[in-house]
């Protein structure tokens, strides 16, 4: 049985994942919008799999024998001044998705609720790729402006990203 307070922590990080996917599916629309379909595909995907974490969050709350309880869901910026910000925001963003899991994780620790420890040591690996992934992306970035040709060719590379749906037999 979860406590209130890490049940609430749980609710919260389910309805920030949600945001987080639209947060996503914006930077995709603004991606779309500039022209850039595989930068777009690149951030589909990814809102694609901020779903799979929030849903991977509901169950377990109800696993445990708790509540969800779906907060508001903000809406996310919609204009960047380039790519550069994009990927500079979306890293940001994934710092504070990684702030929020350490966050659950000393309340569970606190609590000494092993298993919600062992379930989120999941999220925090996930966050070691996602980091990982949007830095070196915006490396690429930065490495692309003032050269439109290099940008479409990163474009190309990131229309290759394919949404892979989480096992949760594996996961």
């Amino acid at each position: 049985m979860l406590s209130e307070k890490l049940e609430l922590a749980l609710n919260e990080q389910i309805t920030f994942e949600f945001y987080s996917s639209y947060t996503y599916l914006a930077m995709a629309a603004f991606c779309e919008s500039s022209d850039l379909s595989g930068f777009a595909n690149f951030f589909r995907v990814q809102a694609k799999e901020e779903l799979d974490h929030a849903t991977k969050l509901y169950d377990y709350v109800f696993q445990k024998g708790g509540t969800v309880i779906l907060g508001e869901i903000a809406k996310p910026k919609e204009k960047y001044d380039s790519m550069l910000d994009v990927f500079e925001t979306g890293l940001n963003h994934e710092r504070e998705v990684t702030k929020r899991f350490y966050n659950l994780a000393d309340i569970a620790s606190e609590e000494r609720e092993h298993a919600t420890m062992s379930f989120l040591r999941w999220f925090i690996d996930e966050q070691v790729e996602e980091e990982d992934n949007f830095h070196s992306i915006l490396k690429k970035v930065r490495r692309c402006e003032g050269n439109p040709a290099a940008l479409y060719l990163l474009d190309d590379e990131l229309a290759a990203r394919v949404y892979t749906p989480l096992n949760n037999t594996n996961n």
